[in-house]
């Protein structure tokens, strides 16, 4: 339960989870395994900010992985209790040579919304990313702490039932990572669930209810 014990709805349920790696092998050599993740268990409720901690190589982005759905464990299982999912990680899903209107638009539409949903509140999300004229220009051509702006901005305003959060909020300049904490802020007193992966313990602290460290 999350400390303040205010959720009781289970959601996502991971149980006794494994996932490992092929590291290497060859015609004549048997493979190796890596163990990413190894007997995870823990329950995700609706309406709570989870924080994942763990040291580099931990299998903290991999267990983000699982939830979504992307990956099969090899071990163990993961009980979705019908919730849409949708995993938002630094640099990952945009074309690089559409411009960031476009990356936008597609963004939403695989968070499961129709274009037209989107593009209803694209100006919200341009605004939000402070990215200016560079809405229009392809992405390529954008820093990573642009990409972050775009993507965090269409995961405010495009949110499905549970967001994860991949390092999202570890690049950009200081103002717009408190701007970002704020919006984080405001979720912790709604129904939107969320799971946020981050090298900063203090940054944890601010935003999650509760924590899961790997």
């Amino acid at each position: 339960m999350p400390k303040n014990g205010k959720h009781s709805d289970v959601i996502i349920s991971l149980q006794d989870v494994g996932v490992r790696y092929k590291r290497r092998g060859g015609l004549f050599r048997k493979p190796e395994y890596f163990q990413a993740l190894e007997s995870i268990s823990f329950d995700i409720h609706r309406g709570e900010t989870l924080g994942i901690l763990g040291r580099n190589g931990a299998g903290k982005s991999t267990l983000l992985r699982v939830v979504a759905g992307i990956i099969q464990p090899d071990s163990g299982g993961v009980i979705n209790h019908g919730v849409t999912v949708s995993l938002l990680a630094l640099q990952a899903g945009f074309d690089a040579e559409l411009p960031g209107t476009d990356n936008a638009i597609l963004s939403g539409m695989l968070m499961g919304y129709t274009r037209k949903q989107v593009e209803a509140r694209l100006d919200d999300i341009a605004e939000f990313s402070e990215l200016g004229d560079f809405m229009y220009e392809p992405v390529k051509t954008y820093s990573s702490g642009m990409k972050a702006r775009l993507g965090f901005s269409v995961a405010m305003y495009m949110t499905p039932d549970v967001l994860l959060l991949d390092e999202v909020l570890s690049v950009g300049d200081k103002e717009f990572k408190k701007k970002a904490e704020t919006e984080m802020m405001k979720k912790l007193h709604s129904d939107q669930t969320v799971l946020l992966v981050s090298h900063s313990e203090q940054q944890i602290k601010r935003v999650c209810e509760r924590s899961v460290f790997l």
